[in-house]
């Protein structure tokens, strides 16, 4: 049987509810999570974030482990998940991965080689895209030197534009070169198997829809503005979040709430699309159509992660499901 599981997919796709019936169920699973905003402490409502009875009844790892005021990066995640997944081996049980963003996955589950960066460039970049001009600008730029970079990358994340063009300007390569293995799909660096949950386009822009609405009644905005609030604010990192960035725009009066809630709607629809493209060019994730039923997808989870054949998937809602 194969060690550990990833399980990859969309922005709400089901993944963490799925994950959590998978671990109870398994009763030897621990789950790391490879979200890139939910290491931040306060920022629950919008990043989906487990609940602190869910943490209390399986153990999540990476979750609350950074200040809003600190710069994240994928190198961080890379090095907190490696030590995560030894302490899970060490104490005899399994790691169940859950990220939607197809970087940090890859650069766990292949041991990516990640780039180090100029600070001063960086800056520079993230002055020169203060502006939503700016910001066009550059990623023309980096179309221009880098496109399968920028095909990966959504126009509207400022922070990926410019750790990208960051990149380029250090090491005088592509940023889609950075690391073995990225774009090539070998043996993975640790003992995993890759299942994807999979909905038709049009359910899940949906659900992305409901789920803004779910954050808002949740509190969303009273989040965004006690965190804004903060003494040192929100990093580069945090506040590009996707709904945190729109709401705050709001929060400083720089549009209504309608309009930042449509952004933040449109913004998330855009990523998902990325992310299905990124791990649909991954050969080794096997796709399970998620019906919203998350008992019997984890069914189907569990049977993968066995070694059960492939066509083992439930069918999605309005459709296959699988491709």
């Amino acid at each position: 049987m194969t060690r550990h599981l990833a399980l990859v997919g969309p922005t709400a796709s089901g993944k963490s509810a799925v994950a959590l019936e998978v671990a109870r169920r398994a009763g030897d699973v621990e789950i790391v999570s490879l979200d890139s905003m939910q290491v931040y402490r306060g920022m629950d409502v919008g990043t989906a974030k487990p609940t602190a009875r869910e943490r209390a009844e399986v153990h999540h790892h990476l979750v609350d482990v950074a200040d809003p005021g600190e710069e994240w990066s994928v190198a961080r995640t890379q090095r907190m998940a490696r030590d995560a997944i030894a302490g899970i081996e060490a104490r005899g049980r399994r790691a169940l991965l859950v990220g939607g963003t197809g970087l940090y996955v890859q650069a766990v589950v292949d041991g990516l080689a990640i780039p180090g960066g100029d600070e001063g460039i960086r800056a520079r970049w993230w002055d020169a895209t203060a502006s939503p001009e700016g910001l066009a600008d550059a990623y023309s730029r980096l179309a221009a030197l880098d496109p399968a970079a920028a095909a990966r990358i959504d126009p509207g994340n400022r922070r990926r534009v410019v750790r990208a063009l960051e990149v380029i300007d250090t090491t005088g390569r592509p940023f889609s070169s950075s690391g073995p293995g990225l774009g090539r799909y070998g043996r993975p660096a640790i003992d995993v198997r890759l299942v994807g949950l999979w909905l038709p386009r049009a359910v899940l822009g949906a659900r992305i829809a409901a789920r803004v609405e779910r954050m808002v009644a949740g509190g969303l905005v009273d989040e965004v503005r006690a965190l804004a609030a903060r003494p040192g604010g929100l990093s580069r990192t945090a506040a590009q979040a996707i709904g945190y960035a729109e709401v705050l725009a709001h929060v400083r009066g720089e549009c209504p709430l309608p309009a930042a809630l449509d952004l933040a709607v449109r913004r998330t629809r855009r990523f998902a699309r990325r992310q299905r493209v990124w791990f649909r060019r991954d050969p080794r994730v096997v796709w399970i159509g998620d019906a919203g039923d998350a008992a019997a997808v984890a069914d189907c989870v569990l049977a993968c992660w066995s070694g059960t054949p492939r066509d083992r998937r439930v069918p999605a809602a309005g459709g296959t499901g699988a491709r």
